[in-house]
């Protein structure tokens, strides 16, 4: 290949960043260039087959399964090192570079196919695998990408603190994107947490005025501080990355958090409208993540996750680290 079709593959994943994905483009920007192109190569291959699924009608789920499932030959071949077109074969040089597995890449794919039929989530744990395999995978690739200095050790660690952040991060997307997956005749939202507030799925996807409702406002503050606390026993995970991919870390993280408080001042109507965060935040964001400096490596140890039922009192749940 020639150097400039080596270039014309590079701007292709970076065009589709930009324009799909404004605050990870934005947060990309503090990674060095060769960090930075790998990350919007990953991104493309995420994004395509997302649209895959996103941008048909259920009717052709059929052709659409068998388009994923060519894209995964694709991704196999790329894997084995013979990437073809522009996005496989930047996929093909990112997994030689940076040593990507191809594990999470693959469940990357399961997880979107899962959107191929209407998604009925019973419970936070049901969701939560769902929320693992379309972000999750996502954190654990980028992990390689950023890299951790410390051994084996801390880039399995580290790979736990990502996946944890996938999760806040899809459920985060989850709750700004209520009506925009309710026009596709979505809810995504757990039959047993919606439960708890007197609602229903088919109220989420029926009722667009469900959001002038209490018990909707309810749901969002339950789900909204599950998300917070997910962020919370994420974010240590970023002192065990090199150096030079911290900063983007912690941007696309808090990015993604200020979401949440988005979603809040427009009074949790995610129903109606769409959270968006204001420009001059994100610039704010990104200055705060240049200067970000994380704690030292010895002030990180370990990650777990545990949901705990208060003994009395209404529903919550909280995340705290082990």
């Amino acid at each position: 290949m020639s150097t400039r079709d080596n270039a014309d593959d590079a701007r292709h994943s970076e065009r589709i960043s930009r324009v799909h994905a404004r605050t990870f483009a934005l947060a990309a920007r503090l990674l060095p260039p060769a960090k930075r192109r790998a990350a919007f190569a990953l991104y493309a291959f995420c994004r395509v087959a997302d649209d895959l699924v996103d941008t048909a009608p259920r009717a052709r789920s059929s052709i659409v399964a068998q388009q994923l499932a060519d894209y995964q030959h694709q991704l196999d071949d790329a894997l084995a090192g013979r990437g073809s077109g522009p996005v496989f074969r930047e996929v093909a040089r990112v997994i030689q570079q940076y040593e990507v597995p191809g594990e999470p890449l693959h469940e990357l794919l399961e997880g979107v196919a899962r959107d191929l039929r209407a998604p009925a989530y019973d419970t936070w744990t049901d969701l939560e695998l769902y929320c693992q395999g379309v972000a999750s995978s996502v954190g654990e690739m980028c992990t390689h990408v950023f890299g951790v200095p410390h051994g084996a050790d801390a880039r399995e660690r580290a790979v736990r603190y990502a996946r944890t952040l996938g999760v806040a991060m899809q459920l985060t997307n989850i709750l700004r994107d209520v009506g925009e997956d309710a026009a596709r005749d979505r809810c995504y939202l757990p039959a047993a947490d919606l439960a708890l507030f007197g609602l229903t799925q088919q109220d989420v996807l029926s009722n667009p005025s469900l959001c002038k409702e209490s018990r909707w406002r309810h749901l969002m503050v339950f789900e909204i501080a599950r998300a917070r606390s997910l962020y919370r026993v994420a974010t240590p995970g970023i002192a065990l990355l090199s150096r030079d991919a911290q900063s983007c870390a912690n941007a696309c993280a808090v990015g993604y958090k200020e979401i949440l408080s988005a979603i809040e001042e427009q009074n949790y109507d995610t129903i109606t409208s769409r959270a968006r965060v204001g420009r001059l935040t994100r610039v704010g964001i990104l200055w705060d993540a240049w200067r970000f400096r994380a704690p030292t490596i010895s002030a990180v140890d370990g990650t777990g996750l545990f949901w705990e039922e208060p003994a009395s009192g209404p529903p919550t749940k909280y995340a705290r680290p082990a």
